[in-house]
């Protein structure tokens, strides 16, 4: 059996998440069905590197499998995208040692928040950015974010029904960019819990709009309740942009 770890994009807006769920058309689904195809109906496990949920998209998710088919490293990546739908594409595939694990070995993430700032609707851009037509101060939406960076527990940014107990995580980066009508807000970090960039992204829109004070972040942190931080915002402004490993893995 040999391990291959996969590098793939994805349109999350028709799906109910990256993982298999009873019922529900998921990336982990598609991707699982086509291998079990390739392997003459034998199932074909695969992990990720984490979970996105619906709506969220992804532009550098890993993955990895286990196959004993010998077919070269090209080939698997134009045999994949022959048998997978069109929102999801496999950009790489490359061989790694059996010990790899997508999720396990992961030692950071970027992710990316998307928002069209204008007061007229895009139908091109609906499932893929946040529209926010309102004023929004990026200079103190800057100045909030310094706050979250280096290491905390970030309890008051993740969602209630998480089932992690160890909530200290570290963002090594908050940076923002405006292109034209676009603001992107990237996030680098060790880690990510369940919904937090979108509890972080909701909360720095607060301060934007002038609901709440940059300096109010130190407090919502030192409290770690969840009620004390801003509204998640909408799933179909995120994506999973990279995750890091070592040059060795």
């Amino acid at each position: 059996m040999q391990r291959y770890k996969c590098i793939l994009s994805y349109d999350g807006s028709g799906f109910s998440g990256y993982q298999v769920q009873p019922n529900k058309r998921t990336v982990q689904l598609e991707l699982e069905t086509v291998l079990a195809k390739m392997h003459k109906g034998l199932p074909v496990k695969v992990s990720g590197s984490g979970r996105t949920d619906a709506g969220v998209h992804a532009k550098g998710q890993v993955i990895h499998f286990d196959s004993a088919l010998p077919i070269p490293e090209p080939k698997w990546e134009m045999a994949l995208n022959s048998m997978l739908p069109s929102d999801i594409s496999v950009l790489s595939v490359e061989k790694v040692n059996e010990s790899f694990h997508a999720r396990f070995d992961a030692i950071g993430k970027e992710y990316r928040y998307l928002i069209h700032l204008s007061s007229k609707r895009d139908p091109f851009q609906r499932n893929f950015s946040y529209q926010y037509p309102y004023f929004l101060s990026v200079d103190d939406m800057k100045q909030a974010s310094k706050y979250f960076l280096g290491t905390h527990d970030f309890t008051s940014f993740c969602a209630s029904k998480t089932e992690v107990i160890d909530k200290v995580r570290t963002i090594e980066t908050i940076e923002f960019v405006v292109d034209g009508d676009l603001l992107v807000i990237r996030f680098v970090g060790n880690g990510f819990l369940y919904n937090m960039v979108r509890i972080l992204v909701g909360t720095l829109l607060e301060v934007g709009a002038g609901n709440r004070s940059p300096s109010d972040m130190a407090e919502i942190i030192a409290g770690q309740d969840r009620r004390l931080s801003g509204k998640t915002a909408p799933a179909h402004g995120l994506y999973l942009w990279e995750v890091f490993y070592n040059k060795t893995t």
